[in-house]
């Protein structure tokens, strides 16, 4: 997966693509020595978490599915309401793209007319009062558009909201260049 477009300085400029993974987030909390920014992305995943060790459904191929590690090493209040920050910044993305009003149900999902689009999962690393890591945690629904048991009922993709088909690529560079911006303001 080539990240065309990305205007990043540290943000998504390692990444480590997996056309299958159990999870994402175990993956790049696995690393030993990660860069800042390192981003895990991948096609499947069969054993997703979300939060409250929760399970998401990823779709071969047809969503998001990224974590990636940042070290602000910074003061635990300055990073209070970074799933929110995550949040917002998604759906700043998602409304450029879609020209649609997507809404957050705090503090980490995403939702269009009461179906889920979107998971966060922040997890963070402190020592003291200090955050010295953070493992981020992003699904989204792209191109999914039939989606099994009772999903269906619960989640619904960008794709059956505009009708239309989305690089998955593209919706992961806006958000990576969007959200960099977010973070470097937050550890200032």
């Amino acid at each position: 997966m080539e990240l065309k477009g990305l205007k990043t300085k540290f943000l998504g400029k390692n990444v480590l693509f997996f056309s299958s993974i159990d999870s994402t987030q175990k993956k790049v909390k696995s690393i030993k020595q990660p860069e800042n920014g390192m981003l895990v992305i991948a096609d499947n995943q069969v054993a997703a978490i979300g939060t409250h060790e929760r399970k998401w459904y990823t779709g071969n191929g047809k969503n998001i599915a990224m974590s990636f590690v940042l070290f602000p090493d910074c003061k635990i209040q300055k990073m209070e309401k970074i799933t929110t920050e995550i949040a917002d910044c998604l759906i700043k993305i998602l409304k450029e793209m879609t020209n649609f009003e997507f809404e957050v149900k705090e503090p980490n999902d995403i939702f269009y007319q009461g179906k889920k689009v979107a998971g966060i999962l922040t997890e963070t690393v402190c020592k003291g009062e200090n955050i010295r890591k953070i493992y981020i945690g992003i699904g989204l629904n792209v191109n999914q558009e039939k989606f099994p048991g009772n999903l269906s009922e619960i989640a619904t993709s960008l794709k059956k909201v505009c009708g239309k088909e989305f690089a998955r690529e593209a919706v992961i560079v806006a958000f990576l260049n969007e959200f960099e911006k977010y973070y470097e303001s937050l550890i200032q």
